[in-house]
């Protein structure tokens, strides 16, 4: 949620769109798992990993880039504050996530009658939780989709657990140089066999740092976009090109990596001088403004449109496309719908107290 201040109309149709195609990659893979028919053939369909590392960027540009401007016209970051807004954004629907799949997988599952292991101590997965550590928790014990989705707001949090006193104690003049240096050796640490925990535990911290690092260095007047519109709209096509095809797949991972930080970051700075002038209450747009909901709800409604495609194909003899065509838009829509609710009804309320703890 961005400051009232400064909202980027652009970016967050940028966060629309990749809230969904996180949720069209694990349509299949959840199909395929309880063995009904599934589509994954195009390479839209399997983007989420990269489309998530697009929020990490868009994250990092826009947190890193509020606390430097907040430090710039202030002297100092209220760390209190920042820490405040971030578990006023997050943890009501991270935690009403995390206490509703414990609650499916230990309690509901049985009672519908449905074999799920699960082959963790409650008590142990609690504490990783709320520690800060869903990754740890998935890669450990691959615990159920409904918890796996958490994983990449823990990444967020040990992130910013780490920048924002560093960034709250350096002087802004060093800022940009502290996120070159860090993304670099980071890189190549995530990378390197030695540390392969980094990689293990998915610590995509370089993507956060990347977005601060351009984020910084625009405000410092250096230009990473493009004057001339053909030139913006080439790194759009480029950007769509990547997601849509498997032209830009390379078999070695760090190029990949490298290209997917020079695109994303260039993409973002780009669409933020590139403002849309449409509707400034599109539905792209607002699925902008609820993709947090849609991100973390697409599991749970997931798991009940499968449930329910299940004893369909019991009753009727059901098409594989028709299979196939009611679980994506059934899943699609139904998480549209309860990411509107939650943040109108639940989310809002948090939001509107978070203002309180801005300067």
């Amino acid at each position: 949620m961005l400051s009232k201040e400064r909202r980027f109309q652009n970016l967050d149709i940028l966060r629309g769109l990749m809230a969904l195609f996180v949720v069209i990659y694990h349509i299949p893979q959840l199909s395929r798992a309880v063995g009904l028919p599934h589509f994954a053939d195009w390479p839209v369909f399997n983007r989420g990993t990269e489309a998530v590392k697009v929020f990490f960027t868009l994250s990092g540009y826009l947190i890193i880039g509020l606390l430097y401007d907040e430090k710039s016209k202030s002297g100092s970051i209220s760390i209190r504050n920042f820490y405040i807004r971030r578990i006023l954004r997050l943890y009501p629907v991270y935690y009403a996530v995390l206490i509703f799949g414990f609650t499916y997988y230990h309690f509901i599952l049985p009672k519908l009658g449905v074999n799920y292991e699960v082959n963790y101590n409650l008590l142990e997965a609690i504490v990783l939780n709320v520690a800060f550590l869903p990754n740890v928790f998935v890669v450990q014990y691959e615990p159920g989709s409904i918890l796996l989705i958490l994983w990449s707001i823990g990444v967020e949090e040990q992130f910013y657990l780490l920048i924002a006193p560093l960034l709250a104690f350096i002087a802004t003049k060093r800022y940009a140089k502290g996120l070159l240096v860090f993304t670099l050796v980071y890189l190549l640490l995530f990378h390197f066999p030695g540390t392969s925990v980094l990689k293990s535990n998915w610590l995509y911290y370089y993507y956060m740092s990347a977005g601060g690092f351009v984020a910084i260095i625009t405000r410092m007047g250096y230009r990473l976009s493009f004057s001339f519109f053909p030139a913006r709209l080439s790194v759009y096509l480029l950007f769509v090109l990547y997601f849509i095809t498997d032209w830009f797949k390379f078999s070695n991972e760090f190029a990949s990596e490298i290209l997917q930080l020079l695109l994303f970051t260039i993409l973002i700075t780009n669409l933020v001088i590139d403002e849309y002038k449409g509707d400034k209450n599109s539905f792209m747009r607002y699925l902008g403004t609820i993709s947090y909901g849609i991100y973390m709800y697409h599991m749970i409604v997931l798991n009940l449109v499968l449930f329910i495609t299940l004893k369909l194909q019991d009753i009727f003899n059901l098409s594989s496309i028709a299979i196939i065509l009611f679980v994506n838009l059934t899943c699609i829509f139904g998480t549209i719908l309860l990411a509107h609710v939650s943040y109108r009804y639940f989310e809002s309320y948090f939001l509107r107290l978070k203002q309180k703890f801005r300067k």
